[in-house]
């Protein structure tokens, strides 16, 4: 509806980009490793079969999903926070359309950051 692969894979790289470059993420970009290739290549796949694509990223990882995998970071307020934020400026910039569903991903993708903080 979003406009498919493209669009996942334009969100996760400006997210990645965002992360590397704006000092406002280092506390999240240091809770990951160096490489950022392997997860530029995931999120997009992730995020199209969360939003009903494709569940390749799924049949990849059974019984996998963002709670489960991050379980053992760190994640406090803080970082889910700017997780988030950087994700909403992430899908901002890119500018999918339509907007209300742009925008119902990112209160969704919200949520689910900030429920990962302990």
């Amino acid at each position: 509806m979003i406009g498919g692969a493209p669009v996942f894979e334009a969100i996760a790289n400006r997210f990645y980009d965002l992360m590397e470059q704006d000092p406002a993420y280092a506390a999240l970009r240091a809770m990951h490793a160096e490489d950022l290739a392997p997860m530029r290549q995931s999120l997009p796949r992730f995020l199209a079969g969360w939003a009903g694509g494709p569940r390749d990223w799924f049949e990849a990882n059974p019984g996998k999903c963002m709670m489960s995998l991050h379980r053992d970071f760190p994640i406090d307020r803080t970082t889910a926070d700017q997780w988030a934020e950087a994700m909403t400026r992430a899908i901002a910039d890119i500018a999918p359309k339509p907007a209300n569903v742009a925008q119902a991903m990112i209160d969704v993708l919200t949520r689910m950051a900030r429920n990962m903080a302990r």
